[in-house]
């Protein structure tokens, strides 16, 4: 168990000054994780709309894919492709 003064010590301030939601610091973390924080905005806003199960079976494709070019791209089509399937498979 951490004291509050530990956890406060660690946030930064400056980058994370306007998150005050669960599911922008989500989208914020996923920005980071595809080292794609110009797209920050568009992160967020697919955190807030889209299941999160889709978020990260996407997010652990493209950790596990090596000498990609932009993670970014690589993510958004495969998010596309698990949207297709579950719409598919609703049908």
């Amino acid at each position: 168990m951490f004291s509050l003064n530990d956890i406060l010590k660690d946030f930064d301030w400056d980058k994370k000054k306007y998150i005050s939601k669960e599911f922008q610091d989500y989208g914020y973390r996923l920005a980071e994780a595809l080292n794609d924080l110009k797209h920050k905005a568009l992160y967020i806003k697919l955190a807030k709309e889209t299941p999160r199960g889709l978020l990260e079976e996407a997010l652990n494709f493209v950790k596990g894919a090596d000498k990609v070019k932009s993670r970014g791209r690589l993510f958004m089509w495969k998010l596309k492709e698990l949207k297709k399937n579950v719409n598919f498979n609703k049908v």
